[in-house]
């Protein structure tokens, strides 16, 4: 849920930034991109830290080196986070990051069907975890 409440904390404080004359957050579209980039790098954080353990746990079994496939995730990520806040970029990293989302998706379920935790708490229940999965999806085409 953490990357939910950042997401939207990020993209609320880049409005107010807006409205009180930092223009470059007058829009929607703009805080939307920052919104995204900085929930992607808190994500991302998680692949190298304490809570890696947590997410190499998550990947499905039927998926060889789950260390790698972390760390490359990880890195994704950060490149999407890099790439959403550029115009010439944006589209394509947008397109990519849904499809890393989807990708990543059975991990997801894998969690919830096993109740497995991340950082010493109890991910979300699945229906909880698709409903994010799709309001991240969504925000990340909207960025681009």
């Amino acid at each position: 849920m953490l990357p939910f409440y950042v997401l939207v904390a990020a993209f609320l404080l880049f409005k107010v930034l807006g409205l009180v004359g930092l223009s470059y957050f007058e829009g929607w579209h703009t805080s939307l991109q920052g919104a995204v980039a900085v929930m992607l790098l808190l994500t991302a954080s998680a692949h190298w830290r304490t809570r890696r353990p947590d997410l190499i746990r998550m990947v499905p079994q039927a998926f060889p080196r789950p260390d790698w496939i972390v760390t490359a995730t990880g890195l994704l990520e950060i490149a999407g986070a890099a790439g959403i806040l550029f115009p010439a970029t944006s589209r394509v990293a947008s397109i990519g990051l849904a499809v890393l989302l989807i990708a990543m998706f059975p991990a997801n379920v894998r969690a919830a069907r096993e109740r497995l935790t991340i950082g010493g708490r109890p991910v979300p229940g699945l229906f909880v975890r698709t409903v994010l999965q799709l309001v991240f999806i969504a925000a990340v085409l909207l960025a681009g």
